[in-house]
């Protein structure tokens, strides 16, 4: 793999982190529109991180998750309950972010912080020995 290829990566993955202690800072403070947008986007840049090992890339959002879903999880690479949380995650974004009168419950931002770190830990793996094409 190329050096920019891995710098890429690397940069991706290191704004997943970013985003994950983002996300449970802004959780613990009781912001909990802005973590919910924080641990999906944790998500989203772990997920184009992955796609960067296959040269794959979307300009939406749901590109990136049918991405995903084509060429890591029908596959078997990924896991699907792991991809199913993206998509769910995406969804609690997609309504805090634009709809109104819709705030997630802490309880349910804690366990998508759990499965977003989860998330972000596989995609970390994978990516140090991405499978093969």
């Amino acid at each position: 793999m190329s050096e920019p290829k891995q710098e890429l990566i690397r940069y991706r993955l290191q704004r997943a982190h970013e985003m994950l202690d983002d996300g449970e800072l802004l959780l613990r403070e009781g912001r909990l529109t802005s973590a919910t947008n924080r641990i999906y986007y944790a998500m989203f840049y772990a997920t184009s991180a992955l796609l960067a090992t296959q040269n794959l890339s979307s300009s939406r959002h749901s590109g990136v998750i049918a991405l995903l879903h084509d060429h890591f999880v029908r596959p078997g690479a990924f896991p699907r309950e792991l991809a199913r949380q993206l998509s769910l995650a995406f969804e609690m974004r997609n309504d805090s972010d634009y709809e109104d009168f819709v705030t997630p419950e802490s309880s349910e931002l804690t366990e998508m912080l759990a499965n977003a770190r989860s998330f972000v830990q596989k995609v970390a793996e994978l990516v140090q020995s991405p499978p093969p094409a």
